[in-house]
């Protein structure tokens, strides 16, 4: 058995000019997959929209952080296979490793690790790892692959399991 480290909460905030893959409304019904691992988590559906706001919490148990955390989002088709509106994925490496460190008594707010767009990530803006609130937190802004436009908004939380050490 793999030893849980922790468990993630991945806040899928919203999507921002998604495809349109429903051309006569002009819009789509996308939802938001998450995969880690074995692990896969859905978002709700959002009807006849290309900028969903969805806020909703998908919480992963984070075993090995070393794989990344893929996302496809979807557009959901009542009588067809659901269309494809881009994919993208990124590395909790850093953020699970900021997370294992003692950071009680540091000041609210403060920046632990700063994430740049490169061509390694899906990142469309630079990215903070940041203690607020006693806890790890990130907000990540992901540029959409495989498609033509779309990003997707998600806020990282870690939560701690009392008694696991690292």
């Amino acid at each position: 058995m793999e030893c849980l480290l922790g468990l993630l909460k991945v806040k899928v905030v919203r999507g921002l000019n998604l495809a349109i893959c429903d051309p006569l409304s002009h819009s789509s019904d996308p939802y938001v997959v998450i995969h880690l691992g074995q692990q896969k988590v859905k978002s709700s559906i959002k009807y006849k929209t290309i900028n969903p706001e969805w806020n909703e919490e998908l919480t992963l148990s984070i075993t090995n952080m070393m794989l990344p955390v893929k996302i496809d989002v979807f557009d959901h088709d009542t009588f067809t296979k659901d269309d494809s509106m881009g994919d993208a994925e990124f590395c909790i490496l850093d953020f699970v490793e900021v997370a294992k460190k003692d950071l009680n008594g540091l000041p609210d707010g403060t920046v632990m690790k700063t994430l740049h767009p490169d061509k390694d990530n899906c990142l469309a803006a630079e990215s903070h790892i940041k203690w607020k609130d006693g806890k790890v937190t990130q907000d990540i802004f992901l540029k959409l692959r495989n498609t033509e436009t779309g990003e997707l908004v998600l806020h990282l939380e870690w939560v701690s399991i009392p008694g696991i050490t690292h």
